[in-house]
């Protein structure tokens, strides 16, 4: 049990006082692939990563290794495909999702990286229907606002 202290005080220690480096990888084709700060052997604070054609592929911040705060995905030609929180490491709160258009296809809460809350879906960016998930699974869906509003709270959808 003392070992085991030991080497988790040592491993805190090393990442206290780890110096904090920017750090560049590229793909094989020579075009960067990722750059960022590091401390120690973590990601640390903000992030870049790209595709092996060099448009950008994601960007965000780091926490001790842990996606953290607000991050932004694009496809393979740098369009959005989505962005939104990440809590602990795992996609949190309200995401957004685009179309092949770069057009918001739907809105949806997240807990934990799972559907968990409303989803919005929109169609050439006009409010289509409105689904509610817990843990993952559909409970319902309304594809009038009238409706929604009779056995929701608008105040649910912060």
């Amino acid at each position: 049990m003392l070992r085991l202290f030991l080497a988790g005080l040592f491993f805190l220690n090393s990442f206290a006082f780890a110096k904090k480096e920017y750090h560049r990888e590229y793909h094989s084709n020579g075009l960067l692939k990722s750059e960022g700060w590091k401390k120690g052997e973590f990601k640390e604070d903000f992030w870049k990563f790209y595709h092996p054609n060099g448009k950008i592929m994601e960007k965000g911040h780091f926490k001790h290794d842990q996606k953290v705060g607000y991050w932004y995905f694009y496809d393979l030609g740098g369009r959005p495909e989505m962005e939104g929180h990440y809590k602990q490491g795992k996609m949190a709160m309200w995401w957004l999702f685009y179309d092949e258009h770069g057009k918001i296809n739907h809105k949806c809460q997240l807990q934990k990286g799972v559907k968990n809350g409303y989803c919005l879906k929109y169609k050439n960016e006009k409010l289509t229907s409105a689904e509610k998930y817990a843990k993952g699974k559909k409970v319902k869906e309304w594809f009038d606002f009238r409706s929604f509003k009779k056995e929701n709270k608008l105040s649910d959808l912060k």
